[in-house]
């Protein structure tokens, strides 16, 4: 399924946007070790997708809300995601050399200065919510954009998740435990995309906040199913990271588990559970679906 032109647009722009954003805000810095800024800058900068900024501005978008208040909200996020990948790809953890094609943040510079990088992205990324200038009602909001997205990213998140994956490793574990795992790992910041644009809507009620959240749950597991497809489908160009490096670390997939075509299987209704929670709401969720058409039939 090809890219709709409308969303190749949208990824272009919030790429720029993503770029743009942390250049200013990286300015304002003023770190005093140059390894370190520029560990951090090719931690940001280095290519990547940005679906995760891509979704912060479609429900935006949908919920019509102002794009300073997105722009903060996205780059927050965005500084959360380059910090666990530095970390992910750390010896200690996934022991990755390759990140989007070009060595990771430990093999360009050194292990110590990517620990480093890492810890400054996640303390960025608080920092932006909490000085960026917002909107009156996101500005009341700030503790909560805050709370959402730590509580997103950490033990009971993002790296409850990674932690479950690294005890995986090595084990054979059940679906509903790779599921679960994956709902932190990947799941939360996805969810987090969603619920903090929620947070700053003036107009959203508890019943459609909701369905927002269902429908990241579901594109949340089928981006990692795809993912897991990719891995054994996939070539390292394409990929920008080893392929069936999954397999080579003996870790759990969906793939492993189910099959190629059960996972082709899970996938497809996962796609189909997010587009029902779309259809529930009252805004215009078309770019959304277009989104998790795309999510579903990525190459990369």
């Amino acid at each position: 399924m090809p890219t709709s032109p409308s969303l190749q647009s949208k990824i272009r722009e919030t790429k720029n946007q993503i770029s743009n954003s942390f250049a200013e805000f990286f300015a304002s810095q003023h770190i005093p070790d140059k390894q370190l800024a520029l560990a951090i800058e090719y931690a940001v900068l280095n290519g990547g997708k940005r679906m995760r900024p891509l979704l912060v501005n479609l429900v935006g978008q949908a919920l019509s809300l102002g794009h300073q208040d997105l722009e903060k909200i996205a780059l927050a996020i965005e500084c959360i995601h380059a910090y666990s990948l530095v970390h992910d790809d750390l010896p200690a953890m996934d022991d990755d050399d390759l990140r989007r094609g070009n060595p990771t943040t430990h093999i360009k510079f050194d292990e110590a200065t990517a620990i480093l990088a890492g810890d400054a992205l996640q303390c960025m990324a608080v920092e932006i919510l909490a000085t960026s200038e917002l909107s009156e009602y996101a500005d009341n909001q700030r503790i909560a954009l805050i709370v959402k997205l730590t509580k997103a990213a950490g033990a009971a998140g993002m790296v409850g998740g990674q932690s479950l994956d690294l005890m995986a490793t090595n084990k054979v574990i059940s679906l509903d435990e790779l599921t679960h795992l994956h709902q932190l790992k990947t799941g939360a910041l996805l969810i987090a995309c969603v619920e903090l644009p929620c947070l700053i809507s003036e107009q959203i009620t508890a019943s459609e906040h909701e369905s927002f959240i269902q429908f990241a749950r579901h594109i949340g597991l089928a981006f990692q199913i795809q993912d897991d497809i990719l891995d054994v489908t996939a070539d390292t160009t394409t990929l920008g990271k080893p392929q069936g490096s999954d397999e080579l670390a003996n870790k759990s997939t969906f793939v492993s588990l189910l099959g190629l075509e059960g996972a082709k299987n899970e996938l497809a209704k996962q796609h189909k559970l997010a587009l029902q929670s779309l259809n529930e709401l009252r805004f215009d969720t078309h770019d959304l679906a277009t989104f998790a058409d795309f999510m579903i039939s990525r190459t990369f």
